[in-house]
């Protein structure tokens, strides 16, 4: 049998994870598919071959103004999409992670060759393509986000905010972990860094199932922004607890392994299966209920319950680039009634003195700060004092924001909203006290 020697199997998983980024472009930009859906079309790949393609994909993603910007001085007229995405991978190769050209460029026109209804254009490919060497990706402004994404953060937060917001776009997000014990030793073990809110951080491409501590469950993915509401309940040991729209269960392995007794539960079954694989692989507990909110009732009420309700996800832009092709548009009327539901029937679900923690993925203050001023103002909750581990993060006395742009030093984080809120105690009964006296 003929060896494969390393470099030959490198240029195979190059040219084959640059045909699937070609495809993940085409599904996101042509039909408005999100990576993580497009992903299911390349299931004859191999598991390095899809993060191949995937990272490629998403690079494009975060610099395509760029990108288009250097490769349109080479075109009359841009053509098709197919083509377009071909030359745009190899843009992104060259000019942002520098491999040699020549590979890149043969893989592009490779690519266009066996594709019939393009092959027509693999001259203009090769003559574009082999024009990039010795290009250098502008410094420009960051990729602006789409007109109604951006106009109403800066309408929440300014111009000079929403710049910097787009500028951390940009960046290829690092990988945040969630461990069960002694952040520091095991970010000395994985070779990380240690956050403040005590995340470890380790560095974009890190192959995760490799590591010390996969296997046993030791710690879990979960961005630092993510981790912190529930840190918003302090001490959950022993308290019966919702965790409310729990998938994919960074917060309900959490909760558990704080010591919680976890109700878990989500309308998705195919999601809870993610959830309750994380919880085989981390030894955590959690009761699993799959089943519509707005339908289900609980057996007792809970001692506490965390909402992280559907929301625009806006604030997850930084690690998923396709979400402003996908959505451009905020319609969130429907995801506002959707909230303001999941939070009244939460709320009735509490027993008296509980809390509730709130929290969206989302930059947009409509789901989140006026959302809470809404909920309060219906009277069936009230704000309890949160703590916060940044000044900077804090809004009022309940609720803290978190944006994308917080942490530049460190790499960042998502963008979250989060807010603490309790269900005022029962009233003592007149009648009884006056007995009583």
């Amino acid at each position: 049998m003929q060896e494969v020697s390393a470099v030959d199997a490198e240029s195979k998983l190059g040219e084959v994870a640059r045909a699937g980024a070609a495809t993940l472009l085409g599904a996101v930009i042509a039909e408005q598919v999100m990576l993580r859906d497009g992903v299911r079309r390349l299931a004859h790949l191999s598991p390095p071959e899809v993060a191949r393609a995937t990272s490629l994909a998403s690079l494009v993603l975060r610099q395509m103004a760029a990108l288009d910007g250097v490769l349109d001085q080479f075109m009359d007229r841009r053509p098709p999409l197919k083509v377009q995405n071909v030359c745009r991978i190899c843009a992104a190769e060259v000019l942002i992670e520098g491999i040699a050209s020549h590979g890149a460029v043969n893989g592009a026109v490779s690519i266009v060759k066996r594709d019939r209804k393009n092959a027509r254009f693999s001259g203009l490919v090769n003559a574009v393509c082999r024009k990039l060497t010795g290009q250098t990706l502008p410094v420009t402004a960051p990729q602006p986000l789409p007109k109604a994404i951006r106009g109403a953060l800066i309408g929440a937060y300014g111009h000079d905010v929403t710049e910097a917001i787009e500028a951390a776009h940009s960046l290829r997000p690092p990988v945040d972990l969630t461990v069960k014990s002694d952040p520091k030793a095991w970010a000395e073990k994985l070779d990380g860094t240690v956050l403040p809110n005590g995340s470890v951080r380790v560095q974009p491409g890190t192959q995760l199932s490799a590591l010390p501590g996969f296997e046993d469950g030791d710690w879990w993915v979960q961005d630092a922004a993510a981790a912190v509401p529930v840190t918003l309940l302090g001490d959950v040991g022993g308290k019966r607890v919702l965790d409310l729209c729990a998938a994919p269960g960074g917060k309900t392995m959490q909760l558990a392994a704080a010591g919680a007794q976890v109700t878990a539960l989500d309308v998705a079954a195919d999601r809870m299966e993610r959830v309750a694989e994380n919880l085989a692989r981390t030894k955590l507990q959690a009761e699993m209920v799959v089943a519509d909110a707005l339908n289900w009732e609980p057996d007792a009420p809970f001692d506490t319950i965390l909402l992280d309700a559907p929301c625009s996800a806006t604030g997850t832009i930084r690690r998923h680039p396709d979400l402003p092709f996908v959505r451009p548009s905020l319609d969130l009327k429907p995801l506002l009634d959707l909230q303001a539901a999941l939070i009244d029937r939460a709320a009735g679900w509490l027993t008296p003195g509980g809390m509730l923690v709130y929290s969206v993925c989302s930059l947009i203050p409509v789901e989140g700060e006026r959302q809470i001023d809404r909920a309060l103002s219906r009277g069936v909750l009230q704000p309890a004092d949160a703590p916060c581990l940044d000044p900077a993060w804090k809004i009022n006395s309940h609720s803290l924001r978190l944006r994308p742009d917080f942490w530049p030093d460190l790499g960042g984080m998502d963008g979250f909203f989060a807010a603490l809120l309790q269900k005022p105690a029962k009233k003592p009964d007149v009648d009884t006290e006056s007995r009583a006296a």
